[in-house]
């Protein structure tokens, strides 16, 4: 499914840069199942900005956009002005930053981050990864992985076991089979032709 919004990492909090191409109906739409397929990686009272320069939005229009970002916690500024490290605002999502946990994640904890995440350790059944970017696990996968939240559908799923119950990349959702092979290889997990796949490292 085509794109019509994109989250971004800003120095404010959040960056909204929506298609100035397709109708307003249809990035509302797009905008509103994007938070849904996310409910739960961002926080409430983030401000969310969007660049005047980039799509000129009406009175009502901001008044709707307000309305659905408010339902999910988020509040809404338009910024009038283009800051200069935000010249090159596009659909490209952002790498923020990496987040490295040398630990295990035991079943029950959660670790959610705007950027990729690492993982130096297993991730147990009953644990949850979700990051906006990559997920590395440098160990076994075997909890629910939700890689590109903000809607990065390059976003990838690494892991030297990978026996995740739940994998999901952007908008895309793959569960495991009833009956796994336990993989002797490294694998990552990516979108290819709008199905998620996964391949064996070299």
């Amino acid at each position: 499914m085509r794109e019509y919004v994109i989250f971004k990492g800003s120095r404010n909090g959040l960056q909204l840069v929506l298609d100035q191409s397709v109708e307003f109906e249809l990035i509302l739409e797009n905008l509103k199942a994007k938070l849904e397929s996310a409910v739960d990686f961002f926080t409430k009272g983030t401000k969310v900005e969007v660049l005047k320069a980039v799509r000129i939005l009406s009175s009502e229009e901001q008044e709707d956009l307000s309305k659905v970002l408010a339902n999910y916690g988020l509040v809404f500024y338009e910024a009038k002005e283009q800051c200069a490290d935000e010249e090159n605002t596009t659909f490209e999502p952002q790498e923020i930053q990496n987040l490295v946990i040398s630990k295990t994640i035991r079943s029950g904890q959660e670790v959610i981050h705007q950027g990729s995440v690492v993982i130096e350790g297993d991730v147990n059944p009953g644990a949850k990864i979700i990051a906006g970017g990559n997920i590395v696990i440098n160990g076994t996968c075997r909890g629910l992985v939700y890689a590109g939240a903000y809607g990065d559908s390059r976003a990838t799923i690494t892991a030297r076991r990978l026996l995740a119950s739940q994998i999901r990349i952007a908008d895309l959702i793959a569960r495991a089979p009833d009956h796994l092979e336990d993989p002797t290889e490294a694998e990552v997990a990516l979108i290819e032709d709008g199905t998620v796949i996964i391949k064996k490292i070299d």
